[in-house]
């Protein structure tokens, strides 16, 4: 399973705006759109490192 980083805020643009400022300084890519967590008000958004590209094997 994938290392997976989480911002959790008030609200859903500042839940947005940090996982986008985390992912372009950590190269991540977000898992969706922020989502409430029910009974808390708050948001919460995910992201998890950009998969390597694979060497192209030469062929033989």
């Amino acid at each position: 399973m994938a290392t997976v980083y989480t911002v959790l805020a008030d609200s859903e643009s500042a839940a947005d705006a940090e996982l986008q400022r985390l992912c372009r300084a950590l190269d991540l890519t977000p898992l969706g759109r922020p989502s409430v967590i029910l009974g808390r008000g708050r948001w919460l958004a995910r992201a998890e490192a950009r998969p390597k590209p694979r060497r192209e094997q030469q062929s033989a």
